[in-house]
This record gives C-alpha cells, structure tokens and sequence, in this order.
C-alpha cells in the first residue's frame, strides 16, 4: 500500500518558494544588485560574465589564476554590502506586515 503523500505536499520545490516572494521584494532585489552591476566599470564586468561562463558554475573548471581572478573581481561588488542591504530591505518589510 502506498504511503500518504501529505509530507511531500508540505515540503515546497525552489520554484515554489520564488513563486510565494512578492514580487515588489523581487524587483528591489534586482534593482540592489543591479545597481551594484552598474558600478563595475564595463570591463569588468565582461570578464566577470566571461568566467562565470566558463566555469559553468562550478570553480573546479576555473584555473588557479582564474579562480583568484574571480574572487577579485565578486570583491568589487561588495557582497557583505549587498547583502546587509537585502536583509534591510526583508526586515523593512516584515515590520510593515506586522503593523
């Protein structure tokens, strides 16, 4: 006999969790991060997006020198930054749900 597929319901794919964000949230992030894009000048950012592409999202198929390369270049977007305003942007929001 088959099991309930009640705990399966419950647990909810990626897709799903993206689908439940407001997408008033959704457009502040891309707007954060896409300001923090504008600020690499545009050589950088070509050769940020080249190895991206290169490494198909795995470091491993990156070189030494490229690998550092990158780091170099993802510390230009200031990601500690970046993320201290995303996490402002979440907790604006919830204290406005809450009132």
């Amino acid at each position: 006999m088959r099991k309930s597929s009640k705990p399966a319901e419950r647990e909810k794919s990626k897709l799903g969790l993206v689908k439940e964000l407001p997408w008033a949230l959704l457009l502040q992030i891309g707007l954060v991060l896409g300001k923090r894009w504008r600020t690499l000048p545009v050589k950088d950012r070509a050769r940020l997006a080249e190895l991206t592409r290169e490494s198909r999202g795995r470091l491993g198929n990156l070189s030494a020198k490229e690998r550092r390369e990158l780091k170099k270049l993802v510390g230009k977007l200031h990601p500690k930054r970046t993320a201290r305003e995303l996490v402002l942007l979440t907790r604006a929001r919830r204290r406005r749900k809450r009132r």
